[in-house]
């Protein structure tokens, strides 16, 4: 019985698999750092309302012009707070969508 050879892959296919997946792993991670250090930006309402968000979603900052800033109308300011994380939530979910590789079977 020869154990040698893995069950029909040879050594160095072995090794040639497992260095290809610790390249994948290199990458993702580089790919991961990479987004996570990206700052990205939504502005709603004509620019009444900015959202900066780090790739991690670490959220930076929000910056609002005095002029929706109105007592009786309290709603719309968290309407658009509320659309502008949402935004730039969606442009981070697609950049890393477009710019981690992603492992076989999802695993990442």
């Amino acid at each position: 019985m020869a154990y040698g050879n893995f069950g029909g892959f040879g050594g160095a296919n072995m090794q040639g698999i497992l260095r290809q997946a610790q390249k994948m792993q290199e990458d993702m991670q580089r790919a991961k750092k990479e987004l996570d250090e990206t700052e990205f930006t939504s502005s709603v309402g004509g620019g009444m309302v900015e959202v900066k968000m780090m790739g991690n979603k670490t959220l930076k900052s929000v910056s609002i012009k005095p002029q929706v800033v109105d007592p009786d109308d309290i709603e719309m300011l968290e309407d658009l707070v509320v659309s502008a994380v949402n935004d730039v939530l969606g442009q981070i979910a697609r950049k890393e969508q477009d710019s981690i590789p992603q492992m076989p079977g999802g695993m990442f």
